[in-house]
């Protein structure tokens, strides 16, 4: 799913213009993003939970040269699903998923 796709979604189940569930959608990503350049937890009970992990500096490798570089310490953005989006992801794989078709006999 695309971010457009997304925005049709909620424009299709909210019986809003395009327009504003792109509004509404772009709101959404631009609170989560500024809360986590804060350093902020999102925590969204039933999808789950965003923060943000420290990366150490390191020393890398460049592959086309094979030059030693400096990695610089960073932050990057983590996400944790929760019990139920994994039940939720795992039960509904199961119920798509066809079972495997019996072995033709004589098939050993």
């Amino acid at each position: 799913m695309t971010k457009a796709d997304l925005i049709e979604e909620v424009s299709r189940l909210a019986e809003l213009t395009r327009k504003d569930s792109e509004v509404i959608v772009d709101t959404i990503f631009d609170s989560v993003v500024r809360s986590l350049r804060v350093g902020d937890k999102i925590e969204i009970r039933g999808f789950g939970s965003f923060r943000t992990r420290q990366r150490k500096p390191r020393v890398g490798r460049n592959p086309k040269t094979g030059d030693r570089v400096e990695v610089p310490a960073k932050k990057i953005p983590f996400f944790k699903p929760s019990k139920e989006l994994k039940d939720l992801v795992n039960n509904s794989a199961a119920e798509v998923t066809p079972p495997a078709p019996p072995a033709a006999p004589g098939a050993n």
